[in-house]
This record gives structure tokens, sequence and C-alpha cells, in this order.
């Protein structure tokens, strides 16, 4: 496309004109943008003074984006396919209909829940990587932020490590996890492998197994011992299952299993769910992953997919192209996990399900890419646009590997695996880490999981839409990311304009003009700027009582009951305008303080809104029925949770971290001994912080709360025992089918010998009633950390930038000797291994660095939110 014509009339050098000819039309972009426009700028710096101030005047027009005559850019979606019909799957499930009459169902395009379509929210939590005694309080976290069903692998390796010794008790006993679930009104999948991958030795195979013979194929040996496992977790699961009324929906079989050929392929599967369902596990839901070329037996099984934000599991140590994941799967919603072809699933019979999108990746030895908040959150609209209509997280909560009798338990290039990961630390950067802390991804997520809470049975049974124009590839920036699902006349628009590791362009100008059955919808009504990083879900036609929203420029987030009135909340996108058009049904009135309110015709928009609980906009109806719609900053919906307080819903806003149950709910802090938060609508009772303080203030409708518990200072005390030495050159393994070159390998033990090594001596008591865990924060440069108690390594750490945060609630055994080891090992220069370049250190005229910066005990203060006694 050509350039718009300049015309530059410089009259004595002391003044210029600037005219835009439009001889041509004027190009959607100007030639130069960002940072090339800028260079640009600084070379005609050097220009005559008049003729360069003209320049100026056109590069700073240009870099605004603002030139006169910019044209639309007008998004066009057409939205007016009927919907296919719904035809049944081909697919044998189990049993559907609970004991009470609660039936789950499956068609051709959604789950059902009691005959109405169903978008559950999913989240990985394996319970043998998490003390048996953390469990409660985390799957709280995981509910309190939406999610639905708890997907979890049993790893063979952590149950059966020696043949015939089965271990069920403390953090692998599975009965007590999944009951756990079910009294909190947690759902269940259960991943049974036998194979599970999950970054655990073998694949989770226990090391007897491989020395039998084959095995993921039908050999009468494997199958076998694949049996009395099963057995034994059907006697695990024993009353637990849908069918008996209990939380488990699920099994899934093998994992990224695309073997074929005699005794493998489609009738190895199909023989593992004979033994599940011989061994007890009678359930809805059967399922496979179905990328990397995966077997999928049509009728028999579903197939899930997924997705990551990076690909640690890759061999390049440098950063990454664009990734597919951020891109709407219009041709192919199989994904960027491995290396294979895609699936043999035919995506008309099944719905598209989803189990592994990434809460985070695991960082292996040779690839440490640091996952930003914004790297996960941003998955959502997009698989969400894509059709996904069940949202599962991997991992929804990190932890740590177990203890192994005979050897480690981790997944390493020493036992034949592609990558090397820590031998303890299972954190994955998920949304809660590997001590249950709660992460920014964690709030991020939270935001469009209320959505699916709420609204995921309005969205699952509308069908995808995508525009005219879409991008070519994961790294064609020059194309919005958008896609629409409606059924008839309403439904949602998805928009994308983040990419990890990119900066994308501002789309200046933009409009969406959406082609329904019978009409057309222009959102919103004048262009608008779409900020880079930007991803948002926006609703249009959607029924409010008996009025109706043609649009917001605002995310739905959460609805609740309040005072007599429907509350639907919404929040913002940073850098754009909040505006509602409402359509005016007769005797609907709008108010809202503080807005502008404009009749225009048959409806009514609502603009320059004043964001917050103590404002919004009241729809009333002749009939005297209220509506009320809350838009809320993004920060303060991040700060937002749902809770049971007085046996209704209330919206709680606070900047500590939130979990709840049935009957109160609890903040936490790290750091500060205080709290704040904020409960809407107001309670008519008094509230108490158990052991501690709390203030009330009333103002506008919201109570405002401040509180505090006893704080404590616990130090540590800090020597350094050995400096390093130094270190050899890091090894590669071997090349793979699929990875030309072999990679990093992580060092063995022995090397830890040349460590700079250090003594951590910690107070005896680090725990109360207001304190629920001491968090040792380590800030260091190095490769490998360590820390050991008596010998024992108790947690490690790659080295990937961000400081080392290990909790030691449960970490710690109540001795006397609380003396920790630390051992970090050099990096060397030419170690190749990926870092964030932000991360990667300096070597001052040297080949190898190391060096703590900082070790520090950091409290985390518990309050505990309750009805005040009378």
């Amino acid at each position: 496309m050509s350039a718009p014509e300049f015309m530059v009339n410089v009259h004595h050098t002391t003044r210029c004109e600037v005219h835009v000819q439009t001889r041509r039309r004027l190009p959607r972009t100007f030639p130069f943008r960002g940072v090339a426009l800028q260079a640009w700028l600084v070379r005609w710096s050097a220009r005559p003074s008049a003729l360069r101030i003209c320049w100026i005047i056109l590069a700073a027009t240009a870099l605004s984006g603002r030139i006169s005559g910019m044209p639309v850019e007008l998004v066009t979606i057409d939205a007016r396919d009927k919907p296919p019909t719904i035809a049944p799957p081909s697919y044998h499930s189990g049993t559907l209909i609970s004991r009470s009459g609660h039936a789950i169902g499956i068609n051709s395009r959604y789950l059902t829940m009691d005959e109405r379509p169903w978008l559950p929210i999913m989240g990985e939590f394996h319970y043998s990587r998490v003390a048996e005694a953390e469990w409660e309080e985390e799957l709280l976290k995981m509910k309190s932020a939406g999610v639905q069903i708890v997907s979890t692998y049993v790893i063979w390796i952590h149950h059966e490590e020696m043949e015939g010794q089965f271990e069920w008790s403390g953090r692998r006993n599975l009965r007590r996890f999944v009951e756990l679930c079910g009294r909190h009104g947690l759902l269940v999948i259960v991943r049974i492998g036998p194979w599970a991958h999950g970054e655990a030795r073998n694949g989770g195979f226990p090391d007897w197994l491989l020395k039998q013979g084959p095995t993921r194929r039908n050999d009468p040996t494997y199958m076998a011992s694949v049996g009395r496992f099963y057995a034994q977790i059907g006697a695990q699961l024993k009353g637990l299952l849908w069918k008996d009324d209990g939380p488990v929906i699920g099994v899934q079989l093998e994992n990224e299993y695309a073997a074929r050929g005699p005794s493998q392929g489609e009738e190895h599967i199909i023989a593992l769910k004979k033994l599940a369902i011989g061994s007890g596990m009678d359930v809805p839901l059967y399922t496979v992953t179905g990328w990397d070329n995966a077997v999928v037996p049509r009728a028999e099984v579903l197939p899930v997919f997924g997705g990551y934000p990076d690909a640690p599991w890759d061999g390049s140590t440098s950063a990454l192209p664009p990734n597919e994941v951020y891109l709407f799967r219009f041709r192919s919603v199989a994904g960027n996990i491995g290396e294979g072809a895609l699936s043999e699933a035919d995506p008309a019979e099944t719905p598209f399900l989803t189990a592994e999108l990434g809460g985070g990746v695991q960082d292996t030895y040779h690839r440490r890419p640091v996952i930003e908040s914004d790297d996960v959150a941003a998955i959502a609209p997009v698989m969400l646009g894509s059709g996904a209509n069940l949202y599962g997280s991997y991992m929804f909560h990190g932890g740590q590997n177990p203890d192994g009798l005979l050897t480690s338990l981790q997944e390493s290039q020493a036992t034949g695996y592609p990558t090397d990961v820590p031998s303890k630390s299972y954190d994955f950067q998920a949304p809660l880490g590997e001590f249950g802390e709660e992460r920014e991804s964690f709030r991020k997520l939270k935001v469009f999981q209320y959505f699916l809470s709420d609204f995921g049975s309005d969205l699952a049974p509308m069908l995808v839409h995508a525009p005219a124009r879409i991008p070519r590839t994961p790294n064609d920036l020059s194309v919005l990311r958008a896609s629409v699902r409606s059924i008839g006349t309403r439904g949602f628009l998805f928009v994308n304009n983040y990419l990890r590791g990119s900066v994308m362009p501002i789309r200046r100008e933009t409009q969406f003009q959406v082609v329904l059955p019978g009409s057309e919808l222009r959102i919103p009504e004048k262009p608008i700027d779409i900020p880079s990083g930007a991803y948002f879900v926006w609703p249009f036609n959607l029924p409010i009582g008996r009025a109706t929203l043609k649009y917001a420029t605002a995310q739905l987030f959460t609805r609740i009951h309040a005072r007599d009135e429907e509350t639907y909340v919404f929040t913002e996108v940073p850098g754009i305008p909040a505006e509602f058009v409402i359509r005016n049904q007769q005797g609907l009135t709008v108010e809202a303080d503080g807005a502008l309110v404009r009749s225009i015709g048959s409806e009514s928009s609502v603009s320059k809104i004043v964001a917050g609980f103590d404002h919004g906009i009241r729809l009333r109806s002749s009939t005297g029925a209220a509506i009320r719609l809350i838009l809320l900053p993004l920060h303060e919906a991040e700060d937002t949770w749902r809770a049971s307080i007085d046996g209704s819903i209330h919206l709680v806003e606070t900047q500590q971290d939130f979990f709840a149950d049935d009957e109160s709910f609890v903040l936490e802090s790290e750091g500060d001994a205080r709290c704040a938060f904020t409960v809407y609508p107001a309670l008519e009772h008094a509230l108490a912080v158990a052991d501690g303080n709390l203030d009330s203030q009333f103002m506008s409708g919201v109570k405002h709360y401040t509180g505090s518990v006893p704080e404590i200072h616990p130090r540590l005390e800090l020597k350094k025992i050995q400096d390093p030495g130094t270190v050899s050159p890091v090894k590669r393994g071997p090349s793979l089918s699929w990875r030309s070159q072999g990679v990093a390998m992580a060092p063995e033990d022995a090397a830890f010998a040349l460590s700079a090594k250090w003594s951590i001596s910690l107070p005896r008591s680090l725990q109360s009633s207001t304190v629920s865990n001491v968090f040792l924060r380590i800030a260091y440069t190095g490769d490998v950390a360590h820390l050991s108690l008596r010998g024992k390594l108790v947690e490690d750490n790659f080295y990937n930038g961000l400081p080392w945060t290990i909790g030691l609630r449960h970490l710690l055994p109540d001795t006397e000797d609380r003396t920790l080891e630390l051992s970090i090992l050099p990096l060397r220069r030419d170690a190749p291994i990926f870092l964030e370049s932000r991360f990667r250190p300096e070597f001052p005229g040297t080949d190898q660095v190391v060096e703590l910066k900082q070790a520090a005990l950091v409290p985390q203060y518990r309050f505990l939110i309750q009805r005040a006694q009378k």
C-alpha cells in the first residue's frame, strides 16, 4: 500500500507548512511505527532546523496514530450461521445419573448438568505432591477462584515403587483427598495412566515395571500389572463415584499416547478402558489427551486438548517465536504440545474440551522461561473464543515430589527422558505455588473463571464465528485477533491483543461489525483504540432482567443478588472507556450517578461511568424491579472474591490473599500484620478477626474493614561455610528423533562438592494461630540451589532470575535441629541454557558466577474472619 503524499513548503528557513495530499487513499497506518519510526526520526534530527521541525510534526502525528482522515479499522464477523443439529456423541459413557438423580450429559457440542448447558472450570492439583495437612486449605483456594473440577494424576511410582507394596497413606491417600473434594463441592477427574508423564520419573512407571518387558501395549505381563494397579485405585474410589453421589465424574486413560501397531493403538486404549470399568471405575467421562497424533478410539473416549505459554521441552536456548496459544483456533483445536501431527479425533462428533491449558510451565535445566501473569490469563479468552467448553488448567497448583524409597522421583535425561527437572520442586510457576502462594495469575484467571461460573451455561451452546480477516500465522501481528460466539442475536465478543514475548501494536480507530440474523451490530458506536496487551470478553444483546444490554465495552465478571436487586458486576479494560448501551423497554428508566446518560432513539447510552462498588447503573422497570450494573477497575476485580457470609453471597474486595469456606473466610498477608477489606453488599451483623482486632466504617452502602493481628519478627542466622570451586563445563544429553541436538544435563549430586555453601539457623517457633506460614526467601545468582536438612535434600531450584521462596510450615519437622544448609552451584558463562535476557547475569572478568544476595524470613499472617459472637 502506498504512503500518503506529503507536501512541505519551507519559507525562508523559519517556518514550514505541512499538507497531506489526498491523491491516494490514506493508508491505515503510517509507513513507520514505534521503534522504527523513532530511529528514522533520530536520523532526521541532523537535518536543517526548519525542515527538521516539519518532519518532526509528521512523525509525532504518525506516532500518535491520529492523522486526520484515518480510516476505521472495521473488524467484520459474520455470525449468521445456523447452529448445526445437536446430536448425541458417538461415545459410550459410563453411568450418567447419580443416585440422587443428578445427570451429567454430553452431546456433540457441549456438556450438560441436569439437562442445562455446562461449561465447567477444571484445575490440576497433584495430591501426592502436596502434604496431606495442606490439602483442605488449598482446595478451598481453588474453589474460591471459581474452580469446579479438580483433576489429578494417580502417579504409579508414588504408590507402588516396590512391586506389590502399595502405599495409600499420608500424602498418597487418594481416598481422603477425593473425600475432601466432595466435602467442599468439588468434582474430580482422576488421571490414572498407567503412564502419566507429569515430569515424574519414567513418566510415572515404577522401575521394576520397566524390567518386566514391553509397556504401553496389550502385553499380558504388563496388562496384569496394570490390572492390579487399577484394582487398587478402584478400591480407593469405591463409593466416591458420581453414580454413588460421589465427586468422581471422569477418568483419563494413558497420556499423550500415539503408538500404533500390533497390540497398540486403539485396541490398547479400549483394553485400558475395560480394565478401568472392571476395576469399578464406572464414570460418565472417559478421556484421552488429543494432541501429538494421539490415538482416540471413536465412540470410546473423549479427546481433551491444551497449550502452553512456552515450551521448556524445546531444545532452543533462545526466546521462542510467537506461540499459537495466543491465536484463535479456527482451523484446529489440537494446540502446541508435542511435535507430531494432529489427533484422529473428529471435532464434529465431540465437544472441544481442554485439560492442559498452561497455568505456567515447569522450568527444565536447559530452558528456564519466566511466565508472567498475562502469559497465563490471555490464553483464557482465546480458548473460550475458539469454542472450548471445558476450561482446564495445568498446573493450577504447584507441588513437590515426595521422597522415593529407592530413587528420587523426577523426570531426568539419565532415565531416558527428554528433560531434567528439579528433584523436589514441581512449582510450575502455577497460579497457586508450590507452597500455596497466591500469584497474580491466580487473580487474573479468577476474573474469567467467575464469568464462566455465572455465564458459562449461556456460552456453552454458542457457535464460534471467525472474522473476515484472520492472522495467517502466530507471528502475524498485522491483524487484530478476535472471535465471536453467539446463538441467535446474542453472544460474546472475544479479543486478544497480547502475545508473550512480543509488543503488539495499538489497534487505532477499531470497531467491530457483527452481522447477526436479521441485523448488524457495531461495537462500539464510535471507534476506539485497543491498547497493546489488552485481552477481554464483551457481551452483546445480553438479557439482564427484562432489559437487554445491547453491548458493553466492559467485561462481565460476576453476578449476585443483593438487596432485592440483581447485580451484574463488570470490569474495565484498561485504556478503553467503558460504555453500556441498553435497549429501552417500555417503562424502563436508567439512572447512573456521576455518569453521562444519553437517550439515542430507543436506546440509552451510559458512559463516563464512575467505577467502584459505591456507584453503578440502576435499571428500573415499571413493575419496580431493579437491576444494578457495577463497574470495577480491573485491579479491583482481581481483588474481589465471592464469599458466603450470612447465608447469602457477598463480594469481598481485598489486596490480601483470600479463601473461604461456607461460614467464614481467611485473608493472608506476607510480612504485614494488618489487613483491609470491603464487603458488598454491607452486612447487618458484625464481623470479627480470630485472635485479632477489627474496625469497620460504613460509606455509601459499602462497609470497609481494617484489622490486625500480633506481629512477629523472625530472624535467621546466616553463615558462609564454603567458597565455590571451579565447576566443569555443562554436559549435553543425547539427541532425540524430534530434537536434533542434545540439551544441557543437570549436574549430578557429586558436583555440589564445588558449590558455595551457607548454614541457615532458624528460630525454634515459627507458627501461631495468626501465622499461617513462614517463607524463607532467597535471592541469588547461580545455576542450581539445594536446601538440605541433616544431609537430606528438602528443596531445590533452578535459577531463573526470580527470588526462591520456600514455605517452612511442613517442610521442617518439629525437631531441635533447625539448621539448614544452602548450596549454590556456580553458573558458567558458556552454559547452554536459556534464561530470559533480563535475568541473564553479568560475568565481570570471570567464567562463572555465584552470589547470595539475600536470605530472609517472611511471616505469612492469617486473618480468620467470621461472624462476631454476641
